[in-house]
């Protein structure tokens, strides 16, 4: 139910309609998250942000000498389709454009930089005609100031120091006027020594011919007498993949096409080899693609470079390598620089600070130059373009924000940069305009700073980008564009000493964390932490555009501070990044980082939200990441989670739980570590926690204490007996997905003890064919016979959430490999398998016998059978003391829960039991034991995949042999693994001749750890293969559906609290429908008409014998009860539009077996009250507190909190007669039954248990139909009895205050709670509506027309709170719907 209340809107409802505003004050029942959605994590979304370099692994193949296969894909954005190794075998897939790869962000980056310096200084090139006066300068440098080999040494050392002011750490190697062989020792070398890395080529062509259209560029000859030219297909050799190429030269766009045709070239060489191995390529190592190489290039290929004189003549390298002194160069011989007077060219060169000090003014316009940059290009790249470009490398992500700038300049010139991959055209970008208002407000500062010395003004560039980005997330609309300002937001989080830390410890792309030093202001960072977080906020999108962006180093780093402002950010942060992509974990790990969520949770002043947010970042560290748990269990993260498993904050208590089942998962260490701290014990009170959801954490952390499949100790195996045995007090839990949860934490002991779980199915089996019970369903009546849609036959409804109906899907055929095994022989004849034994099967869950053939083994009515065989007293005379051990009493669990009402919890308990019965079944060998009476104990079970439980052939059990496992977890002192304890059957002689598998042969003299008859390696297999079928079928989704929560918006308004929502909206309606139902009640029900109906599920020997609407005043769902105890409760069931859901079920009463009786033996007692029948189930419902009445064939009156689903009291009715019907009310606290001798009972459940009973009336003669509370202050007790007499009491009076004499042969009845009506159902098919006065309204015929299906007798029915809507169950699983007009289909 919903903890918080809706207000009540104000639509100006009269005086009279004040009472109908209790409906937004009454709380809704079954509309959490967990029943209005599937319990299933949310689809993974391939990040794109961890992209990995495809030369790479092209390059790796190449080096192991693998062959690739198919080169086809290298046409499209596939890069390969799969690389193969010599035998055939795939080693790795790629996905579309590599967005499926994941790699570290500091993998890539450029380690050698070839510096090809063409200049032959004094000497221009034929082919090109210079201006008078021309651009002189080379890095900065007039080459004719000095000696033309000094000008060139001089100008070589300042490219080298340019481009070392991005990547310090890269070896740097000149060629200066170099011949073609001095070229190819240069870029050999770079390449071998740079191995799988990046290398940098940069050509300077201004003193050779321009590059020719065959694809050459120009170098020297060895006496400067001669051009070389030096083929780029030559170059291309030498360089390798992955490498970029930058070209400052006229017409250099030539050289970028020639680069592409020789790439091409390339790969149709490689294509024709792959397809004819006797091509000479096809013998030698794969070469490398160059298609994904980076080229830049200064300009197109029919374009001269710029030679105006007060711009360099390397233009396109200085924009790359020094673009703040180009930028404020240029800006300066722009017209608008006449808007700042006194500045001039030689100004620019005074302006102070240094690039890498942001509080100077050259440090701030350089963080803002590669703010805005970044913003650009984030802005107009494609997302994985962007990734390769700007967060793969350092170095070739501050060329390409360069690359920016040089587009601009040149443009401006007529001269067009070219980039491969070619980016879209940014130099018209609006945030340009910010960059020049940047500017402007530090020229202006120039004059006065450097004649007066005044202080410098910082720019309100970053405090104003925060402020827009506070407008988008505040008043942007729900479906928007992503935010210009986000790459901005993380610049102010770049800055400062961590973001510098980050670049000197891998050399990732950071923008500006090798210019800023310190932050804007400690303000600015917590404000855009903060904004950050708001956004992440948004959902698993937001977290994904924050991830390409580049906020994974940032963050990452910023783990290392110790100001405890930043945890609440961070740990929000986080829990949104790992929410969204886990695979941060191994980033965490490396850099320490979970040491820093260790210390947050283990911090007592730190609110339970954050220390929620740590445990399940803690949880993602630590699931299915070896490196991780280890990390963790020396951090103590056991005993920190322990500490706070009481915590009040039930999130908290549910992933606590969470993190301590993921971190011994699989992890023996950490068990052990958990063991020696009572982990398990502690644990044990989040088994009876009021949160579903924390009962279902606690129940998966004990499943995988017990699922570890390392070898174990005796004390290891009565921890776990001891834990199974407490799971197993969950088999009557409200909640289906505690139950679903329970199923698997049990089949995770069935897989380790596995051998004695098959002896036990082995024996449940036996006795299940040798134990006469009569099956319900021969002596019910009733068939269920599907319908065909038509005019007049409404349609049988299909159930969605309980797709397979037991009842109508047809008998599944029994694999052929069992049919002629024999497990049992009496009177020398042998009983095969047969669909009567075993196999018959009309279960609807989903199958599992076999993993070959997903047989069942074990249909729905053998299981129920045995379940209800083991129940009775005589199994364990039977079969022996075995049937009192942990095994047994697991099997008895696993039987209960394969007849769970609830779909999914029924089907993984069937996959467990047909799982251990296929094993059981097909392992075994009819061998014939001669002598039953020397049958004895059985040895240990084998410690094997394969070991079953052993019969013993004469003699006594060895001496190292395990004692019995029973309740009281007796177990040797002797080490031996899990599957090692053994269950020991005592004597069964009496049951018969006896036939035992074949791992049963062992010798008697074995020792403990004797693998036994030898096995072949298949049989091996095939165990190793079904153990692991077992642990990757019955599985659920509850951690990863859990995890979900932090994924989506939790800052958001809630829509049931928005005004504006939709949700509210139709609540609103619904609020002035029940307003208008309320004041037609009187005269609603004139005629009934079949409104819908469908099936329910229950098994065919059951019958409906309650029902009950809830949440009427809003969305309703329709309570369906059972005789066999089981509650189901549905959703859509009269939408035509919409198939009935179930949103839940559980066993409301236990121990309730259905009997054989029929509904005429419930009429027959007003002819003959010695006759007694069962009443099934009946139940009551108070909407307002949420709370549901439950009793029927038991002495007891069971209440259940449907918000906890969860047992809250148990009220014994002190009666030897069934109840027969339930009625309370909230207000005073009474509960009314009717019983079957005819006495009515009030109760009064605030009372202790002996004197609850407060009033006792004993007026009925015979069967009480139904007995009714009314629901006011003064409200009496309304009841009727099978002989048609209705009386009224007064709850204060001992006697009637009056009675009205209706029809005889009643089997239910309903009184309206708003109309002056009940309806009476009768067992000859018709139903009768009756006013308060006992006067005939209306009779309700039960069949459709000549042709239409008659059904069987009416054993419930039930009126909707408000609407005009009477539901009426049978004795033929059938529920149908009945309204006041006819619905048109």
């Amino acid at each position: 139910m919903e903890s918080e209340m809706l207000q009540s809107p104000l639509l100006g409802l009269g005086e009279e309609d004040e009472s109908d505003l209790t409906d937004w004050n009454l709380p809704l029942a079954f509309m959490k998250k967990r029943h209005c959605e599937k319990i299933e994590g949310s689809k993974s979304l391939a990040q794109s942000w961890r992209m990995k370099d495809r030369e790479r692994f092209e390059r790796i193949a190449c080096k192991e000498d693998l062959k690739l296969k198919s080169v086809s894909a290298w046409e499209d954005r596939h890069l390969f389709k799969a690389v193969l190794d010599r035998s055939g075998n795939a080693v790795e897939r790629w996905g579309e454009a590599g967005t499926n790869a994941k790699q570290s962000w500091a993998e890539m980056k450029t380690v050698s930089v070839a510096l090809v310096l063409c200049l032959n200084v004094g000497v221009d090139p034929p082919d090109v005609v210079k201006t008078t006066p021309c651009a002189r300068l080379e890095c900065w440098i007039d080459p004719l100031s000095m000696g033309p080999q000094k000008a060139l040494e001089t100008i070589g050392a300042n490219l080298q120091k340019q481009y070392e002011n991005w990547q310090p750490r890269a070896r740097y190697k000149q060629s200066l006027d170099p011949t073609v062989d001095e070229v190819k020792k240069l870029c050999t070398s770079l390449r071998r020594n740079a191995k799988e890395e990046r290398v940098l080529f940069h050509y300077n062509g201004h003193g050779v011919p321009r590059p020719t259209v065959n694809g050459e560029i120009w170098v020297f000859n060895k006496n400067y007498t001669q051009y070389i030219p030096l083929s780029i297909y030559d170059l291309q050799t030498w360089m390798g993949s992955p490498s970029i190429f930058v070209y400052d030269c006229s017409n250099a766009g030539l050289i970028v096409k020639s680069f592409k045709q020789f790439a091409l070239q390339r790969e149709q060489e490689l294509e024709v080899a792959a397809i004819n191995p006797n091509h000479p390529l096809a013998q030698m190592p794969l070469p490398p693609s160059m298609k994904n190489c980076i080229q830049l290039a200064a300009c197109e290929a029919n374009e001269l470079l710029p030679m105006i004189p007060d711009l360099p003549a390397d233009l396109f390298t200085s924009c790359l390598t020094t673009p703040i002194k180009i930028a404020l160069r240029w800006f300066c011989m722009q017209k608008s620089v006449r808007l700042v007077p006194g500045v001039t060219l030689d100004l620019i060169e005074k302006i102070p600070g240094r690039l890498n000090d942001r509080r100077t003014p050259l440090g701030e316009l350089n963080w803002i130059f590669t703010a805005i940059t970044d913003t650009i290009a984030w802005n107009v790249l494609p997302r994985d373009l962007f990734q390769k470009l700007f967060r793969q490398d350092l170095l070739v992500a501050s060329l390409f924000r360069n690359f920016l700038l040089a587009e601009r300049i040149m443009r401006s010139y007529n001269c067009t940069p070219v980039s491969s991959p070619r980016l879209p055209p940014t130099y018209m970008h609006a945030m340009w305009q910010a960059w020049d208002l940047a500017v402007d407000i530090c020229l202006s500062q120039l004059p006065t700073i450097i004649e007066e010395g005044t202080a410098f003004r910082h720019s309100p560039f970053f405090a104003e980008q925060l402020t827009a980005f506070q407008v988008w997330l505040t008043m942007g609309v729900e479906n928007r564009n992503p935010p210009e300002q986000l790459p901005i937001v993380l610049q102010i989080e770049a800055g400062g000493a961590l973001a510098q830390i980050a670049q000197r410890s891998c050399g990732c792309p950071i923008p500006g964390s090798a210019q800023g030093q310190v932050l804007l202001s400690q303000v600015h960072r917590l404000r855009a932490l903060d904004l950050l977080g708001r956004f992440l906020d948004l959902g698993p999108w937001a977290v994904s555009l924050a991830l390409s962006v580049g906020i994974f180093p940032y963050v990452l780093k910023l783990l290392q501070s110790s100001a405890r402002e930043l945890r609440p950010l961070l740990v929000f942060i986080w829990a949104k990044i790992l929410a969204v992509d886990s695979s941060c974990q191994a980033d965490l790990v490396k850099d320490n980082g979970h040491k820093y969520f260790l210390s947050v949770l283990a911090d007592p002043y730190m609110p339970a939200e954050h220390r929620t947010m740590t445990a399940f970042i803690l949880a993602v560290i630590v699931n299915n990441y070896n490196t991780g748990q280890e990390a963790c269990l020396q951090g103590n993260l056991i005993a920190i989670c322990l500490e706070q498993l009481n915590d009040p904050h039930p999130l908290l208590r549910h992933w606590v739980a969470i993190c301590l089942g993921r971190i011994w998962q699989n992890f023996d260490s950490a068990r052990w570590c958990g063991v020696r701290d009572s982990a398990h014990e502690k644990l044990y009170s989040l088994l009876s926690d009021p949160i579903p959801e924390v009962r279902c954490a606690a129940v998966f952390a004990l499943g995988t204490f017990v699922g570890n499949s390392a070898e174990r100790t005796d004390h290891s195996t009565t921890i776990d007996h001891n834990v199974a045995m407490m799971l197993a007090q969950l088999i009557n839990d409200g909640s289906p997905m505690v139950r679903k949860e329970l199923v698997v934490a049990l089949s995770h002991l069935v897989v380790q003890y596995e051998s004695n779980f098959c002896t036990v199915a082995l024996q449940f089996i036996e006795e299940e064919k040798n134990y006469p019970l009569p099956s319900p369903a021969a002596t019910e009546g009733g068939s269920l016979t599907p319908v065909r849609d038509g005019p007049c036959t409404p349609r049988l409804r299909s159930v969605s959430s309980y797709g397979n109906i037991r009842a109508v899907t047809t008998a599944r055929n029994l694999n052929k490999s069992l049919q002629n095994l024999s497990l049992n022989e009496e009177s020398g004849s042998s009983v095969a398998f047969s669909p009567g034994n075993l196999s018959t099967s009309s279960s609807a869950s989903s199958t599992l016998g076999s993993p070959e053939n997903e047989e069942y083994i074990l249909s729905f009515e053998t299981i129920d059978k045995m379940r209800r065989v083991s129940s009775y007293s005589s199994l364990n005379s039977l079969i022996g003391v075995s049937f009192n051990s942990v095994y047994t009493q697991i099997w008895r669990v696993l039987l209960h829960l394969a007849a769970d009402p609830y779909p999914d919890v029924s089907d993984l308990a069937m996959k467990v039991l047909n799982s251990i019965a296929y094993k059981a079944t097909v392992n075994a060998r009819p061998q014939r034991i001669l002598d039953t009476s020397s049958l004895t104990q059985s040895a240990p079970a084998s410690p094997t995949n394969k070991g079953m439980h052993i019969h013993q052939v004469g003699g006594s059990p060895p001496t190292t042999s395990t004692s019995s496992s029973s309740l009281t977890n007796d177990v040797t002192k002797q080490p031996v693994s899990r599957d090692m304890a053994s269950v020991r059957p005592a004597n069964v002689g009496s049951v018969g001749v006896q036939y035992t598998p074949h791992s049963h042969q062992f010798p008697r003299t074995r020792k403990m750890f004797d693998k036994g008859p030898e096995q072949t390696a298949d049989d091996a297999d095939d165990a190793v293969g079904h153990k692991s079928f077992i642990s990757a079928t019955v599985q659920t989704g509850f951690c990863d559906w859990s995890a979900k929560y932090f994924a989506q918006p939790v800052m958001k308004i809630p829509e049931e609290h928005d005004l504006e929502s939709q949700i509210r909206k139709e609540r609103e309606w619904r609020f002035l429908r029940n307003a208008r139902v309320r004041k037609q009640a009187q005269k609603i029900i004139q005629k009934g008409e079949k409104l819908d109906y469908f099936h329910n599920g229950n098994p065919r020997y059951t019958r409906i014998t309650a029902m009950e609407y809830l949440n009427g005043q809003d969305c309703s769902l329709l309570l369906t009860a059972t005789d066999d105890g089981a509650i189901r409760v549905w959703k859509n069931f009269a939408d035509l539009e919409k198939n009935p859901e179930m949103v839940t079920a559980w066993q409301g009463l236990s121990d309730m077996l259905p009997t054989t009786r029929g509904l005429a033996r419930r009429v027959s007692i007003y002819l003959d009250r010695s006759k007694q029948g069962g009443a099934g189930m009946v139940v009551d419902w108070e909407q307002e507190t949420g709370l549901l009445m439950t009793s029927g064939d038991v002495r007891i009156i069971r209440i259940w909190d449907t918000d906890r689903e969860m047992k809250v009291q148990d009220i014994p009715t002190g009666a030897d007669s069934c109840v027969t019907s339930l009625s309370c009310d909230s207000h005073r606290s009474l509960i009314v039954a009717g019983l079957g001798d005819g006495s009515i009972r009030v109760f009064d459940r605030r009372m202790a248990l002996s004197e609850c009973r407060v009033m006792t009336y004993r007026e009925h003669t015979a069967w009480v139909v139904k007995a009714y509370l009314q629901k006011h202050p003064e409200g009496n007790i309304m009841s009727v009895s099978v002989n048609g007499d209705v009386r009224f009491f007064d709850p204060r009076m001992p006697e009637s205050m009056k009675v009205l004499q209706i029809v005889k042969g009643l089997t239910a009845l309903d009184i309206h709670p708003q109309a002056n009506l009940f309806a009476c159902g009768s067992m000859n098919q018709f139903t009768a509506i009756y006013n308060g006065n006992g006067e005939l309204i209306n009779n309700i015929k039960y069949y459709d027309g000549f042709m239409g299906q008659r059904v069987g007798a009416i054993s419930c029915l039930a009126f909707h709170p408000h609407w005009p809507h009477l539901a009426v169950g049978s004795n033929d699983y059938y529920i149908s719907v009945y309204s006041v007009e006819k619905r048109i289909r």
